[in-house]
């Protein structure tokens, strides 16, 4: 008679376990079987069906199941943790149900429904000596998926296991380690910069990558109202595919960039995208085509263009989110952001709307550098549009050194303090310290490079003031507050007679913010340094139904440090557009 044959296959074994189940029952049995009964239905069962898996056995703790791929079978384990993590968030740490998984390939013997042999046994062993919440997997199972799965692998080399004759080479699975509750949003904008994918096929630009990201988290870091999660910590990440809300929720973030690089040849492209994890939301991307000449120089450029990008749109995405808060739940810094649009709009309603927010703020905080730079910049518009009066200039000045002196670490801050120091407070020195330590601090910053180009135009170093004005266009060119480097490029030009390009960058100033009056003025004059006085009355025209106060007498130019003979050519050039005395 025929001696009845074992029937066997191959397959990839899943081991899971609770980790800390005896103490878990201990403490509360009901609630411990109620909420393992609850995570099978609502988690484990469908990760296993949605991997075709087959669950050959449960115990009171674990489960024994099998799969026909390894692939799967590991797909399933991280869906599996993961989704623990998440339903552990808000559990307290000594009553949340953790699994121990281990996986391993091998040859199984199947009778009745149960699998026995090696191949199982394996697996229970390293489910045995797995973290909480972790996966570990057989050499036969990594050889299986490497470059297979979105997934890092550490090497923990061989182990010895027991029952279990030769040593078997361990892997764990280098899913992110989610923190014990999901991370409180900080009171500031948070972002976490993800590593950028190398998709050039070249793992020797992997170093170009890192090197690039480590510079754009560095720069981002400067910019004091963010913040910036730590390499380390982003970097946890790399060689994942990755949720931006799960990023969001591990490291307590409301922003995240990601991007790629891909090499041909002697060029590389970059992209990047901004995104907001609570919504999923894009804010902004980009893409940067570039000759790989000087790496070095190359990643300085993209860093520099990523992080002048950034700011802006950050800011806007921080506006209209605080508009949508009720008033009596706004802090300083929301305050803050709602005046910012009418005090960037440099118009006559930035005093009724922006300073009452702003003296909220500083009634809340007051030693607010940002507040105390946005107030002093409100009585700078005053000064110079409604009249000049002393009260107001004195009121900016007073405000730009509690900025300086509260605010010495921000560079917007610092900018804007220092423009308005040297326009109507007459420290000249004091504000391009201001400008070179808000530049030292953030080299990207729109505000340094825009107003410190407009304060270099009106000191007559044309030359400078254009540099700086097109360095901020072009790392910032949708920004709001693209009316100072324009409105810069426009007094510039004027200076040194350039008047169709003066008219060009004062054109597109209006078109930025058609009720900024001050680019009337410059197109005004710019015009009629071309000739064309029809036009030049047309814009003056415009210019008085947008400031109907305004006079020659009082334009204020003489006052805010425009060069002697600068201001006599402006008013000759007002005279001739028809502005009144």
């Amino acid at each position: 008679m025929a001696e009845a044959r074992a029937d066997r296959r191959l397959a990839a074994i899943l081991a899971a376990d609770v980790a800390g189940y005896s103490r878990l029952m201990g403490a509360d049995e009901e609630g411990t079987l109620a909420a393992l009964k609850a995570h099978r239905a609502a988690l484990i069962d469908p990760a296993v069906a949605e991997h075709r898996g087959r669950i050959v056995k449960t115990t009171g703790d674990g489960a024994l199941v099998e799969f026909a791929s390894a692939v799967d079978a590991v797909r399933c384990a991280v869906a599996v943790q993961e989704g623990m993590a998440a339903r552990n968030a808000a559990v307290a740490p000594d009553r949340r149900i953790e699994f121990r998984i281990g996986i391993n390939v091998g040859d199984v013997i199947l009778d009745a429904g149960d699998l026995y042999g090696d191949g199982v046994n394996v697996a229970a062993r390293l489910e045995g000596i797995a973290d909480p919440g972790g996966v570990l997997v057989s050499g036969t199972v990594y050889d299986q998926v490497k470059g297979k799965l979105p997934f890092a692998f550490e090497d923990l080399g061989a182990k010895e296991v027991k029952n279990i004759a030769e040593p078997v080479r361990v892997y764990r699975v280098a899913a992110v380690a989610v923190p014990e509750r999901a991370l409180a949003l900080p009171d500031k904008p948070s972002i976490a910069v993800l590593p950028f994918q190398n998709m050039s096929g070249d793992p020797e630009q992997d170093y170009f990558c890192d090197g690039m990201v480590e510079d754009i988290i560095t720069g981002l870091s400067r910019i004091r109202w963010l913040f910036v999660i730590a390499r380390n910590s982003s970097f946890l990440y790399k060689g994942r595919a990755v949720d931006v809300k799960q990023v969001g929720r591990e490291l307590g973030v409301r922003y995240v960039l990601e991007g790629s690089m891909r090499k041909a040849g002697n060029r590389v492209r970059i992209t990047g995208q901004l995104i907001d994890a609570t919504t999923s939301a894009h804010l902004w991307a980009e893409r940067y085509d570039r000759p790989l000449d000087d790496i070095f120089a190359l990643q300085d450029e993209i860093t520099l263009a990523v992080v002048g990008a950034i700011e802006p749109s950050l800011r806007l995405a921080e506006i209209e989110r605080v508009k949508r808060k009720r008033p009596e739940n706004l802090g300083a810094y929301d305050l803050v952001l709602r005046a910012l649009p009418s005090v960037v709009g440099v118009t006559a309603e930035v005093g009724t709307k922006a300073l009452p927010l702003l003296e909220r703020a500083l009634e809340l905080e007051p030693g607010y550098g940002l507040a105390h730079a946005f107030a002093g910049w409100v009585y700078m518009q005053r000064f110079t549009t409604e009249g000049n009066r002393a009260e107001d200039r004195d009121a900016a000045v007073r405000h730009a050194h509690a900025a300086i002196a509260t605010g010495g670490d921000d560079a917007t801050t610092l900018a804007i303090a220092g423009f308005y120091l040297g326009m109507v407070g007459g420290d000249d020195p004091a504000a391009r310290d201001a400008f070179d330590r808000a530049l030292a601090l953030s080299p990207s910053n729109i505000f340094a490079l825009g107003y410190g180009a407009i304060f270099l135009a009106s000191r007559g170093e044309a030359d400078r003031a254009i540099d700086w004005a097109e360095r901020a266009l072009r790392l910032s060119p949708f920004d709001p507050v693209i009316n100072a480097p324009l409105n810069a490029l426009a007094i510039a030009h004027f200076s040194r007679g350039g008047h169709e390009k003066a008219a060009d960058a004062a054109r597109r100033s209006i078109r930025a913010n058609p009720r900024m009056p001050q680019s009337h003025w410059y197109l005004a004059a710019s015009l009629v340094g071309l000739g064309r006085i029809a036009e030049a009355k047309q814009v003056a025209a415009e210019l008085l139904a947008i400031q109907p106060g305004f006079r020659i007498s009082t334009s204020g130019l003489d006052r805010i440090g425009f060069p002697a003979d600068l201001v006599a050519r402006y008013h000759d050039a007002f005279r001739a557009a028809g502005l009144p005395e």
